[in-house]
């Protein structure tokens, strides 16, 4: 009974220094002040996408050419209405900045997960295997790094054609090289260590190995990747869209919107600001509580 109560209290102990590693990176990252702010403006934004219904004042694609170009509402002839303005068909920038996070959120999660999970198999298989399976997918992730990715995202949208799923697919087409050349990094040392080695021992699958007993410790490395990679990821779909190949109207894009705004920009400056700060904004907070999540998780970058 007393030896069943040592072992239970043992493996208790060996599960509290397992998860207190975590938990002390959690701390670390809520003790960056500056780092939560901008989770919290993120989480602000990803608020104002998922219930935009109800939070937009104006449908976003309700034209009134009688509001056309009507300034924000600190300006003469602005109205509280649409308190942002409205741009060159009278719809209102505000409701559609809103209904345009909808859109940039969502593929810039779309991509990442979807890319993220492939990098991830696709890197513990580079980095158990070894062998011609790290040489193949070696000498392929050196050639999509090869291509500029957005000239690479321009070539797959022209040849597929512009469109919600067809933006996500050219995006993640080459964004799971990254996490997959960071996944083999961790793989190849992680499968040199003891617990990989007893588990070997014991004569555990390779798949057991990989998935049960390598990834759940090396995910917090991808989780930083992946949350850098995201506000890269919507840059270039903004990008896309400012070219005409992304998501295409009416719905709303920032980065269309911008690209709308260009011919008004000296006589209606708001029509592109608004949704170019929008952009500014949520890369930039994506970028900082990244940066954060990076100084926590990771004592390699600890000041």
């Amino acid at each position: 009974m007393s030896a069943a109560a040592d072992n239970a209290g043992g493996a208790a102990a060996v599960s509290d220094r397992r998860e207190s590693p975590f938990l002390r990176n959690l701390g670390n990252f809520a003790g960056n002040r500056m780092a939560l702010a901008a989770a919290a403006v993120v989480g602000i934004f990803v608020v104002l996408a998922v219930f935009a219904p109800l939070i937009a004042p104006q449908d976003p694609n309700e034209t009134d050419l009688f509001r056309r170009l009507q300034p924000p509402v600190w300006m003469a002839g602005g109205d509280w209405a649409y308190p942002l303005g409205c741009d060159g068909l009278g719809r209102d920038i505000l409701s559609r900045i809103i209904y345009g996070a909808r859109v940039s959120i969502f593929i810039g999660a779309a991509v990442i997960l979807l890319a993220t999970t492939v990098g991830i198999m696709a890197g513990l298989a580079a980095g158990y295997l070894r062998g011609w399976v790290d040489v193949a997918i070696s000498r392929l992730v050196d050639i999509l790094l090869g291509f500029p990715y957005l000239i690479f995202a321009i070539g797959l949208m022209a040849m597929m054609g512009p469109g919600l799923q067809n933006i996500i697919i050219a995006l993640a087409y080459k964004e799971w090289v990254i996490p997959c050349r960071v996944v083999r990094g961790e793989t190849l040392a992680a499968r040199e260590i003891e617990y990989v080695e007893a588990a070997r021992a014991l004569g555990a699958s390779r798949g057991h190995i990989m998935l049960r007993e390598i990834m759940p410790n090396i995910l917090s490395p991808v989780i930083v990747v992946s949350t850098i990679r995201m506000a890269h990821v919507i840059i270039l779909e903004a990008s896309l869209s400012f070219l005409g190949l992304g998501v295409q109207p009416p719905t709303a894009s920032w980065g269309s919107m911008v690209a709308d705004g260009r011919a008004f920009i000296l006589e209606a400056w708001w029509v592109s600001t608004f949704p170019g700060l929008a952009i500014l904004l949520l890369v930039l907070s994506i970028n900082v509580a990244s940066q954060g999540l990076r100084d926590a998780f990771d004592p390699r970058f600890h000041e």
